[in-house]
C-alpha cells in the first residue's frame, strides 16, 4: 500500500462517526463479569433512541409476546442480557449506514446480510467452542463495515468495483484491490480498531478472505457464517461469490459448507429475524 493510499484511508476512517456513547458503555459494561442486567438497563434507559427501537423490535409480531413490553427492564427479562446487548449494538450499526443509496450500495440488503451473518456466527461459536458467541456476533455484524467507508468516502471507486464484481462474477475484494489498491477488510479493520474493539475482533475482520485466513476459532465462525449467508442469499453485500470452506475451517466447524448448512436446521428463521431488526 502506498503512503498516499494509507493517508487517504486513514482520513476516510477518521470521518466515520463514533459509536454512540451509550453503546460504548454497554460494550464496556459487558466485559465486566460482575455486570448485572440492572446496569445494562440503566445505560439503555438514558438513550431514548435506542430505547424506542429496542421496544419496537421486542413488541413486533415476530416475537408474538403475550403482552406489550413497555420498559427496557421488562425487555431484558424476555430477551435476555446478551440478546439485548447485541440488539443495542445492531441499532448503533444501523444508525451509521447511509440513509440514501450511495454508489449503488443497497444499505438494506447489506444490513440483512450482516445481521444474518452475525447470528449464524454466534450459533456456530457454540459448536466450535473456546470462543465467545457474542464476540462472534459482533465480528459478524461488523465484518463488512469497510464497504460502508468506501461507499461514503470513495463512492466513484466503490461503484466501479461493485460493477466489476457483478459483471465479471469476480469477488468484490479482488475488484477493490484492482481499483483502489486495497479491500474492505483492511479499511474495516482500521475502523474497528479506531472504535477500540478487542484485537481478536480486529484480526477477524482483517483476515476474512481465503487467500489471507488465519486459523482461529472466531475466524472459522465468521468466515463460515459469511459464506452461508452468501450461498443462501440472505441479503446481499455487493459480492455474488461464495467460497467453499478450507480444510482447517471445515475441521473446526464440522464439515463442508453444505454439511454445515444441513446440520444447522432452519436458518430461514434467522433471516426473518434480521428483517424485523432491519425494518424497526
Amino acid at each position: 500500500m502506498t503512503p498516499e493510499l494509507s493517508q487517504k484511508l486513514a482520513a476516510a476512517v477518521d470521518r466515520m462517526p463514533a459509536f454512540p456513547r451509550s453503546v460504548q458503555q454497554i460494550l464496556e459494561l459487558t466485559k465486566d463479569v460482575n455486570c448485572s442486567p440492572k446496569d445494562l438497563v440503566r445505560v439503555i434507559d438514558h438513550d431514548p433512541v435506542v430505547t424506542v427501537k429496542i421496544l419496537r423490535v421486542v413488541n413486533s409480531a415476530y416475537y408474538s409476546l403475550p403482552k406489550q413490553i413497555t420498559s427496557i427492564n421488562h425487555a431484558v427479562v424476555y430477551m435476555g442480557f446478551n440478546s439485548l446487548k447485541n440488539l443495542a449494538l445492531s441499532i448503533a450499526a444501523i444508525g451509521m449506514l447511509p440513509k440514501e443509496g450511495v454508489a449503488g450500495f443497497d444499505a438494506n440488503q447489506y444490513l440483512l446480510h450482516s445481521l444474518t451473518t452475525a447470528n449464524i456466527a454466534k450459533l456456530l461459536a457454540t459448536r466450535v467452542g473456546n470462543v465467545d458467541p457474542n464476540d462472534c456476533f459482533i465480528a459478524g455484524l461488523l465484518h463488512d463495515f469497510g464497504k460502508v467507508v468506501f461507499a461514503q468516502h470513495m463512492p466513484k471507486e466503490f461503484r466501479e468495483a461493485l460493477m466489476m464484481s457483478e459483471w465479471g462474477q469476480t469477488s468484490l475484494h479482488s475488484a477493490l484491490r484492482e481499483i483502489i489498491g486495497t479491500d474492505h477488510a483492511v479499511v474495516g479493520a482500521m475502523l474497528v480498531e479506531k472504535w477500540r474493539f478487542a484485537a481478536p475482533l480486529v484480526e477477524t475482520i482483517r483476515h476474512q478472505f481465503v487467500d489471507d485466513l488465519l486459523d482461529t476459532e472466531m475466524i472459522a465462525c465468521v468466515f463460515t457464517a459469511n459464506q452461508i449467508s452468501k450461498k443462501l442469499k440472505f441479503g446481499a453485500a455487493g459480492n455474488p461469490c461464495f467460497d467453499e470452506l478450507p480444510p482447517s475451517i471445515a475441521q473446526r466447524v464440522g464439515g463442508t459448507l453444505d454439511e454445515v448448512i444441513a446440520s444447522l436446521g432452519d436458518l430461514d428463521r434467522m433471516y426473518e429475524e434480521a428483517k424485523v431488526f432491519a425494518n424497526s
